[in-house]
């Protein structure tokens, strides 16, 4: 600073630019933080869908329908989408096993794997 309390000219701006070079960091991170909460979400709804599928298994009622079929309804459309099952079971319950795609909101991931929950219920 001069004497008189202003800054020289060649200082002027400095900090828009400093200011610039910073925002592509902010936004990667806030992409990071939304991709983990969506990570998170799929894996809340791969066990939902996972709970559904054996509890309709685990019931002797035709009305019901199939397994899979109320495991993809009970879940968020856009992740029944990248949906796939595994089921065993013998004796007395049912276990079905949900694998569901995690989507990707950076750019250039097209997927970040899946996330696999199973659920046991036991057959009425």
């Amino acid at each position: 600073m001069t004497g008189n309390g202003r800054r020289p000219r060649r200082e002027r701006g400095q900090v828009a630019i400093e200011y610039l070079g910073f925002i592509p960091l902010l936004l990667l991170v806030g992409l990071c933080a939304i991709q983990l909460g969506i990570a998170a979400y799929t894996v809340n709804q791969a066990g939902t869908a996972a709970r559904v599928a054996a509890r309709t298994a685990g019931q002797d009622e035709p009305e019901a329908g199939s397994p899979e079929q109320a495991g993809s309804n009970a879940i968020s459309g856009w992740l029944a989408d990248g949906l796939s099952w595994s089921s065993s079971g013998g004796g007395n319950d049912v276990t079905y096993t949900a694998d569901v795609d995690i989507p990707s909101v950076i750019p250039g991931l097209s997927s970040l794997g899946t996330a696999t929950r199973s659920s046991t219920m036991p057959r009425d």
